[in-house]
């Protein structure tokens, strides 16, 4: 009888390594199948599910955005949080809005970059935020209707 339940316990073991194994070469071959923005970075779940998901292509780096910023530059950055159910509902009408607007819109992943929302000051996700001239411009915070956001492209963006 103890025999047969350590069968059983191994079987079990095994199982759950294969499967580990299996989702693991999964997550994997997504990464490096995808234009991974992230280099070699060991990225959260929520993440990898997004990588082939063209609403969230078009990410900035860290080190990339504090130079365009910096520098001067006009940027508007979509600042979010993948488990963010608020991004979750918001993404799929900003970004087709922004890309209606002719606005270059880029994203910043604070799941993968916890260390910026110090930096922005960013409160709470989602955050959209127009730099130029090496200051904020204009922010918007939270799930709020397209047309709040079209009237922040107007404002701060298209002029």
């Amino acid at each position: 009888m103890q025999k047969k339940i350590l069968v059983f316990v191994g079987v079990i073991v095994l199982l759950f390594a294969g499967l580990y194994f299996v989702i693991d070469y999964k997550n994997n071959q997504t990464v490096e199948n995808n234009d991974n923005p992230y280099g070699d970075k060991k990225l959260e779940q929520s993440t990898i599910d997004q990588l082939d998901d063209p609403n969230y292509g078009n990410q900035i780096m860290p080190d990339e955005l504090s130079e365009q910023v910096e520098s001067g530059e006009a940027v508007t950055v979509y600042f979010y949080n993948p488990e963010c159910v608020h991004c979750q509902n918001t993404t799929p009408y900003l970004v087709p809005l922004a890309e209606d607007n002719n606005v270059d819109m880029k994203k910043m992943n604070l799941l993968e970059f916890k260390d910026q929302w110090n930096v922005y000051g960013i409160e709470s996700t989602p955050t959209l935020i127009h730099f130029e001239n090496g200051e904020e411009q204009g922010r918007i915070v939270g799930q709020v209707p397209e047309e709040n956001f079209q009237q922040f492209f107007d404002q701060y963006v298209i002029k």
